[in-house]
């Protein structure tokens, strides 16, 4: 048992290296998706039919394809149409991407959960429609898609795996290289599962007292 924990603190220090990448494409990718997400849902609640057909296609494509997929789309298809990006790059984009369509439809859901009443009373007072929705609707909207956002960004935590894929030296990978080269999978395994875990407890402790503040404040 000693010599099992021995190895497991042993290999903390190549690990510690892949922790910074998968948290940069990590933080990376959730700032992306929630911005094109919120874009996306923006669009999709148009009166405008183009814009929100738009949307809903974009939408219902990227949540049919594997984000594996969209990775490799990015990473190896890309270059050949002229637009070469480094794997952590594309890493980040492509989570970014393949993300944001879940955002979107969190956000239209919180959007249109919002009570009319909201609008008809903003409107009432004159205010424009980014107005309206900056002032009164997003705020509110945030509120209501906290629980799924949290998930959200533990899941893109925990899919920073598959950066891997595409050869960013990230947590997983970092753990697959050691495990290849000194046969000890149980030990090297083992401590990336911890770290993982360690990684987001303080996302779902995060999660739960942003839910408790919003909540005092309705």
């Amino acid at each position: 048992m000693s010599s099992f924990l021995q190895d497991m603190i042993n290999f903390l220090p190549a690990l510690m290296k892949g922790i910074q990448l998968t948290l940069i494409v990590t933080v990376g990718s959730i700032i992306f998706s929630t911005v094109l997400g919120l874009i996306w849902a923006i669009m999709r609640l148009s009166s405008n039919r183009a814009l929100s057909l738009t949307s809903a296609t974009i939408v219902n494509i990227l949540r049919a394809i594997p984000i594996l997929v969209q990775l490799f789309y990015i990473y190896f298809v890309m270059p050949e149409l002229g637009l070469a990006l480094t794997a952590l790059q594309a890493a980040i984009i492509g989570l970014g991407i393949a993300y944001s369509s879940y955002q979107a439809e969190d956000f239209r859901a919180g959007i249109e959960a919002v009570d009319h009443g909201q609008t008809e009373a903003a409107q009432s007072i004159g205010m424009s429609r980014g107005l309206m929705m900056r002032r009164v609707i997003l705020p509110q909207a945030i509120k209501i898609i906290l629980p799924s956002y949290g998930n959200t960004m533990i899941m893109m935590l925990k899919d920073s795996s598959l950066a891997s894929t595409i050869t960013v030296a990230e947590l997983s990978l970092q753990g697959k290289l050691i495990a290849s080269s000194t046969f000890k999978n149980t030990a090297v395994f083992t401590t990336v599962a911890l770290l993982y875990l360690v990684m987001c407890l303080p996302l779902m402790g995060l999660s739960r007292w942003l839910e408790k503040r919003m909540g005092r404040r309705r």
